[in-house]
């Protein structure tokens, strides 16, 4: 099976602003970024759709078909109480914890890294057992990406930051055999 992991394009937000699980828009100029992605997939190829259910990652998802999957545990961080709040208006006090052990600690009433490594390899795992074998597009959001992409190439969580994962990036993965093989070569 093939699987093309692709990142939603550019999301209507002021840069600065903390986002996790709020359902953004994407930019005006996202039929560009869909086209670019386009040109890196095999032309002519049916594809299963599975996407995080967010808006920012449907609407590129349905370009790919008519028929999609939402799968919730495809979704971004839940950053709590610090959604949609500037970074900089976030009380030091209150961001440290956090900063310190961003993998174990929970953004208050939201969740830690950990937990969405947890439910977003709880995905993949269903998916390497799964009788479907047809070639696949996920589409999903750079957090749980990252924390896949870091398990597929056995990096620890804490330095997971180090994959280079840009909007709308396309990554080229197969599974063989319950295993998932990174055809992409991984930025770091």
């Amino acid at each position: 099976m093939e699987i093309y992991l692709i990142r939603h394009t550019t999301p209507a937000v002021e840069k600065g602003i903390c986002y996790g699980q709020t359902d953004l828009e994407l930019t005006e100029n996202c039929e560009e970024e869909f086209e670019a992605i386009l040109s890196k997939l095999p032309k002519e190829k049916e594809f299963q759709v599975i996407t995080s259910p967010l808006k920012r990652c449907t609407q590129l998802a349905q370009t790919f078909s008519k028929t999609i999957t939402l799968e919730p545990r495809l979704k971004e961080l839940n950053f709590g109480d610090w959604e949609m709040q500037a970074w900089n208006d976030i009380p030091e006090e209150v961001m440290n914890p956090w900063m310190t052990d961003f993998v174990n600690v929970a953004v208050p009433n939201g969740e830690s890294y950990v937990q969405l490594a947890a439910r977003t390899q709880a995905f993949f795992e269903d998916l390497a057992t799964s009788k479907n074998q047809k070639d696949m597009i996920i589409v999903s959001h750079a957090g749980p990406m990252r924390a896949f992409l870091a398990h597929v190439l056995d990096i620890p969580l804490k330095d997971s930051f180090k994959i280079k994962i840009q909007y709308g990036d396309v990554f080229h993965l197969k599974l063989v055999h319950e295993n998932f093989q990174l055809i992409t070569t991984v930025e770091l």
